[in-house]
């Protein structure tokens, strides 16, 4: 996330109690599981039903991530009852509930509330930034309930006084503004054209925003001014788009949803002085569907990056067969729908490794079955990681999504993301895929897909 990208356009009416959602047992008091059980000293002789709460945007300016996220959950919790049924594992169950947060800071709160006191000890959510920061402050680290968002890019999180119980399967926008920065440049041929910056003020747009300015300069780049933030919810954004295009910018750089920036977008071409082919855009309004709600003028030919899922690697491959070839609904994919599958998973692996439902044991064993050392594993070897996690050895995680590596504060080491562009008509397009990593920008240059219609689309699903 952080706050990304929204759109009635694709909501998908998907009822809350998704297929296989609701587990059948279980509840408690959050932090333990049924409110009676305790952490085993060895897993290998654990006895724990875990329910795992899923924190979704159904609905919302996030929305069209909501269904998605949520049939890449359900398809791990069935990997992961399939694992312990293979392996012979009777005394350890898993089960899923889902919480609606509307895209929604208070409603996130208060979901995330019912699913703890349900007996929920580990969370995959929020999506949003802007939801996940709050549910984490005063809701999962008070409780001691590890908190992994799928979706959620804000750099705000990675300095979050969380107690070290907030994670995140998507990588920090301090990666996605370098390598935003990085694509500019090439596209615009050099740094020494003037540009701006504006975006939603949130914790998103200015996380982002702010990201993007310190790698731009930081490579000789100038801005026409300092970045321009903007109220969401105003209903009148003439004046912001007055200040965006006041400085004579050759190119614009601009951090929203599609709804906001339907408004603002209409604005800028009402000024004169605005062209789509000079915007460059970030996952918050990199979706398929964003034309629907936002003028095409507006957006064809911008270009823009957006967190990805690698294409390459069996990974990647196996979880895309898993999820187009799976009868539950939806049949497309969605950004940070791997994600969502990761975040899941890890809260499962880390309970056997504990040999505990209980939060704090959880948390306490994401860093060591999310990276090295230990015998690397995919979700296709889940058997074999239960079995050497209940004889106390280590594993790493190979995520759906791409490595995951959680550092000291929670955060993946190495990002993957899109390049995208729009077309005529709001045609969206996968041109290439590059790799970012912490303190070295842009790695890789995973050459890219033709169109959209294979790839996950939409935006941070989680943002915010």
């Amino acid at each position: 996330m952080t706050v990304l990208p929204p759109a009635a356009v694709l909501a998908v009416a998907l009822a809350l109690a998704g297929c296989g959602g609701e587990p059948k047992d279980g509840g408690g008091q959050g932090g333990g599981g049924d409110g009676t059980q305790q952490p085993a000293a060895d897993p290998a002789t654990a006895r724990f039903r875990l329910v795992i709460g899923d924190l979704l945007p159904r609905t919302g300016e996030l929305s069209p991530f909501g269904a998605p996220g949520a049939k890449a959950a359900e398809l791990a919790i069935d990997e992961a009852r399939d694992a312990l049924e293979r392996d012979k594992v009777e005394d350890v169950t898993v089960g899923l509930r889902h919480a609606d947060t509307k895209t929604d800071p208070a409603t996130a709160q208060a979901a995330a509330r019912r699913l703890v006191d349900r007996g929920s000890t580990c969370l995959a959510g929020a999506w949003a930034s802007a939801a996940t920061i709050p549910v984490a402050q005063s809701v999962t680290s008070g409780r001691q309930v590890p908190l992994i968002s799928p979706a959620s890019t804000s750099a705000q999180i990675t300095t979050l006084e969380d107690d070290g119980f907030v994670f995140r399967t998507a990588p920090s926008n301090a990666l996605q503004g370098e390598a935003l920065a990085d694509v500019v440049e090439e596209e615009l041929g050099g740094v020494d054209k003037p540009i701006v910056v504006a975006g939603r003020n949130d914790a998103y747009g200015q996380g982002l925003a702010q990201t993007f300015r310190r790698a731009w300069e930081a490579k000789g780049g100038r801005l026409t001014s300092s970045p321009i933030l903007y109220d969401p919810r105003q209903p009148d954004l003439r004046e912001e788009a007055e200040r965006i295009v006041a400085g004579e910018p050759e190119a614009f750089v601009i951090v929203d949803f599609p709804e906001t920036y339907a408004k603002i977008g209409g604005e800028l071409l009402r000024t004169g002085r605005f062209d789509a082919r000079d915007l460059f855009v970030t996952d918050g309004l990199a979706d398929e569907g964003v034309g629907v709600t936002v003028p095409d003028r507006a957006l064809q030919g911008a270009r823009g990056t957006r967190p990805g899922t690698l294409e390459e690697g069996e990974p990647a491959r196996a979880f895309d067969r898993l999820y187009t070839r799976s009868d539950k609904s939806p049949a497309e994919r969605q950004t940070f729908d791997a994600q969502n599958f990761d975040a899941t998973m890890l809260c499962f692996l880390a309970a056997v490794a504990a040999g505990s439902n209980e939060g704090a044991a959880i948390q306490s064993k994401l860093r060591d079955v999310s990276a090295p050392p230990g015998r690397p594993v995919t979700f296709e070897d889940l058997p074999e990681a239960v079995r050497l996690l209940r004889r106390g050895e280590d594993i790493d995680y190979q995520g759906a999504s791409g490595p995951i590596d959680f550092d000291a504060q929670g955060d993946p080491t190495v990002g993957t993301y899109e390049v995208f562009r729009y077309g005529r008509g709001g045609r969206f397009e996968i041109e290439r895929q590059v790799q970012a990593k912490v303190g070295e920008g842009v790695i890789d240059d995973g050459g890219g897909s033709e169109g959209s219609d294979g790839s996950p689309g939409g935006s941070e699903g989680g943002r915010d």
